[in-house]
């Protein structure tokens, strides 16, 4: 599968983030295949005709979307180019964390790594325009960049994503209180790391260092699931990545996975989806034909 990699020579100067609308877009990025990039992107989408098919779900696009896609995320657009008005901000995590000097930042953003929420945010034109002319602010400082621009982008890229994250909480009855701590996010980033080797609860709880209970607490309290769901979830989406891309029969991905026999796996399956792997299978063949 092809992976589009993030270039920092793009942008013209040494930072890892760039705006991009669909004519800077390099041949490949709107294609009908199967793919994924390295970097974080939000597409800005005015106007749109089609729909794209991102972490194993169909989305279907209209005007004034908006779209997350976290990195290494599979995706395959269905999209009529003549009739598309696209901006795309992205960056590496490297500039969330040199940038907010947060190693957790990403994992902060309800929008990232969100396996259970739509991945996509409708908003009122005039908001649009609005973000629009800030991301056109925002590539103007990369363009033409002058002493101060790292100041001036950073501050535009933190309102902008802060405000997204307002608006997407919002949309899907999310919580904005301020935690208490940082544990739900470490054991978010956590399962983005190890979920291919550890998929017990207890792993994680060894790991952080903190008790089961606290865990669940906080998870529960940052993104109203259970610590146990959240788990389940990524378990069950490497499950589905495995299954439709690398090419390995059952029993090989529940070797890799670290169950005890393949069945084992199929139960799981079954259990979370209400599906066989034979159904599932059918399903994403029919959706992306």
């Amino acid at each position: 599968m092809k992976t589009i990699k993030f270039h920092k020579s793009d942008c013209g100067v040494e930072i890892l983030l760039n705006v991009l609308n669909q004519y800077d877009l390099k041949d490949g990025y709107l294609s009908s295949d199967v793919y994924n990039t390295d970097y974080f992107e939000i597409a800005f989408i005015k106007k749109a005709e089609g729909g794209l098919l991102l972490n194993q779900k169909y989305i279907s696009l209209s005007e004034n979307t908006i779209l997350f896609i976290s990195p290494f995320q599979k995706r395959k657009w269905m999209v009529n180019e003549k009739d598309l008005e696209l901006t795309l901000l992205i960056f590496q995590e490297d500039f969330l964390n040199e940038f907010f000097a947060d190693k957790l930042f990403a994992y902060r953003l309800f929008y990232f790594y969100q396996l259970d929420l739509s991945l996509s945010l409708h908003q009122p034109g005039n908001e649009m325009t609005r973000i629009c002319e800030m991301l056109s602010e925002i590539k103007n400082e990369l363009i033409i960049p002058k002493p101060d621009s790292s100041h001036i982008i950073r501050s535009l890229v933190y309102y902008l994503l802060q405000k997204l994250n307002r608006a997407y909480a919002l949309q899907n009855d999310l919580s904005l209180k301020l935690p208490e701590n940082n544990f739900a996010y470490q054991y978010k980033q956590l399962l983005e790391k190890h979920i291919s080797t550890h998929q017990r609860i207890d792993d994680y709880v060894k790991m952080l260092g903190l008790s089961r209970i606290s865990i669940n607490a906080a998870v529960k309290k940052q993104f109203n699931v259970t610590a146990t769901h959240m788990l389940k979830q990524r378990l069950l989406f490497e499950i589905k990545n495995l299954l439709i891309h690398a090419n390995k029969t059952v029993s090989e991905i529940a070797y890799d996975l670290q169950f005890s026999e393949p069945t084992h796996l199929m139960r799981f399956f079954k259990k979370q989806t209400q599906m066989t792997i034979g159904q599932f299978l059918d399903e994403y063949k029919h959706a992306i034909s």
